[in-house]
């Protein structure tokens, strides 16, 4: 049971993605998870107020079940099947997140960025709303999200996913070296 426990290797990750993907594309599927949104928002009768909601959500409906088992999934691996323990992050890193004026003492979440504390800031609030509309309108725009096109768009060698998964790598190496620093 120990081996439950602990982070599974890429390999064996990258087995599990692929076996799925391979189902679902033998089932003529798509997965992405910014699909699920419009799915959902068009189960709640969104097309009423736009026409890109006007399509059979009905046959995507098993999609929605994917959000489900990711956020039950979520919820039962911190809660149940995960190491208390703090993960360990390099010394580099540290030294960079002191620089930014952010702890290092949480691990992956520090306390400035994730916390009920950090939302009675409004630069917080800022960068979470502006952040929040960038990435639905580039998931938009980009036709699908980083999993969409990632898993779902490369597995079936479509060339804008190509695309727009290096524009992604590019995005976020932008953010991290160049605008991360100027925000915080």
């Amino acid at each position: 049971m120990e081996i439950i426990y602990q982070p599974w290797p890429w390999y064996v990750s990258g087995f599990l993605i692929a076996c799925i993907m391979l189902v679902l594309l033998l089932m003529g599927k798509k997965f992405g998870m910014s699909s699920n949104l419009r799915t959902f928002c068009a189960a709640c009768g969104a097309g009423k107020a736009s026409s890109f909601f006007n399509f059979d959500w009905k046959s995507d409906k098993w999609n929605l079940l994917v959000v489900l088992g990711a956020m039950l999934g979520g919820f039962v691996a911190s809660h149940y099947l995960s190491n208390p323990e703090i993960p360990e992050i390099s010394e580099a890193t540290k030294v960079a997140l002191t620089q930014l004026n952010i702890s290092a003492e949480n691990g992956y979440l520090p306390v400035e960025l994730f916390s009920i504390e950090a939302l009675s800031d409004i630069k917080t609030i800022l960068i979470l709303v502006v952040g929040g509309l960038l990435i639905g309108f580039g998931a938009r725009y980009a036709g699908g999200c980083t999993s969409g096109h990632a898993i779902s768009g490369l597995s079936n060698l479509q060339l804008p996913s190509l695309i727009a998964v290096i524009g992604f790598f590019i995005g976020g190496l932008v953010m991290v070296h160049l605008l991360f620093p100027f925000i915080f």
